[in-house]
């Protein structure tokens, strides 16, 4: 499975590309206007840190629109993913866009149905939001088993990328069915590396190491 850093803030990013974890960077209007920064500046910055797709999304919802906005953003760099709305003008964008060789990732995507669309217009990748699934009443990781079916019936090679990722369960449950991706906040992702007794064991070597009276 895929990790994408789902934030745009330089600093986190920074320090999950570090790991060697980091496979791509997903941003939004919204986790841009948290950032405080300028759109295309903050972008270019996370695309000279990871060589996988950084997602910028498009903010007009007509075709054109979106195909004007597209254009100027995948010039930032060569690892620009267009986001665009799961809409009929989005997914003539989408289909645009990536029979010119440009990534999409088709995102705001709650149905299974709508992830047939969208590999049909032949997405990079398609984000069903997970999170916000199980808050409106339905399971987020039943959506992500009936894409993986129909994506393996018909061997479309759009990417599952796993949205809306609330805790490590979420990225667990995601990984058993055969996400692609996933993608996360920052805080989500440092939660994985922590266990009980990952801890204690910490503890416990420094403890008789401290009585060995050794240093190395």
């Amino acid at each position: 499975m895929k990790f994408f850093a789902d934030t745009a803030e330089i600093e986190d990013i920074k320090e999950l590309a570090a790991t060697g974890l980091l496979d791509g960077v997903t941003t939004n209007p919204s986790l841009i206007a948290k950032s405080g920064r300028d759109f295309m500046e903050v972008t270019k910055e996370i695309c000279g840190i990871t060589d996988g797709p950084v997602s910028a999304e498009v903010v007009a919802l007509d075709h054109e629109g979106m195909m004007r906005e597209a254009e100027v953003l995948r010039k930032i760099a060569d690892n620009v993913c267009i986001k665009v709305p799961l809409t009929i003008d989005g997914l003539k964008t989408c289909k645009a866009l990536t029979s010119d060789g440009t990534m999409v990732n088709v995102t705001l995507c709650f149905s299974a149905n709508q992830a047939l669309l969208a590999a049909k217009a032949g997405a990079t990748f398609v984000s069903p939001f997970i999170g916000r699934h199980d808050d409106n009443g339905f399971d987020g990781m039943d959506l992500i088993s009936d894409i993986r079916l129909i994506y393996d019936n018909y061997a479309f090679e759009t990417e599952i990328l796993a949205a809306s990722i609330r805790h490590g369960v979420h990225v667990l449950q995601a990984a058993k069915i055969g996400a692609d991706v996933m993608t996360a906040p920052p805080a989500v992702i440092k939660g994985l590396f922590k266990h009980v007794l990952t801890e204690k064991g910490i503890e416990g070597f420094l403890a008789d190491w401290a009585k060995t009276g050794q240093s190395i």
